[in-house]
Parts: C-alpha cells; structure tokens; sequence
C-alpha cells in the first residue's frame, strides 16, 4: 500500500509531486533539493508559517554554498 502524499508536497496547477521535480532537476544533489522541497511548500503546510520554510530553505543552500567553496578551494 502507498503512502498518501501530503497536499502540499502536490501542484494546484498541473498536480505535479515535489518529489518528481526535484529528482528531475536536482536528484543529485541533497542541499539544493531539500531547499527546493522548503520552497516549493513554504506556506502550505497547515501550522507551519511561510518564513519559517523560506530561512530553512536558505540554511541548505548556505550549507552548500559553503560545501562548495570548500570543494573548488581544496
């Protein structure tokens, strides 16, 4: 049996799944997709305020600005 994905993790307009867009376009890459993921729910998940998703999504992609400095200057 599949688990029901959460309404928020779902497009309003075409009904497309997170999950789906960020393995297309960032599947290789763990800090992007997850601040992907923050964006594309920020402000739908019930309870959850707007900003609180937007500074969780700029922490991963700080982390990985950092990670690839620390990449390029080794």
């Amino acid at each position: 049996m599949q688990k029901k994905i959460p309404d928020y993790y779902i497009g309003k307009q075409y009904g497309l799944e997170a999950h789906k867009i960020i393995e297309d376009f960032a599947g290789d890459n763990y800090n992007i997709g997850v601040a992907i993921a923050y964006l594309l729910r920020a402000g739908k998940k019930e309870d959850n305020d707007i900003t609180q998703d937007l500074l969780k999504a700029i922490h991963h992609l700080e982390f990985e600005i950092k990670r690839q400095h620390n990449l390029n200057n080794i």
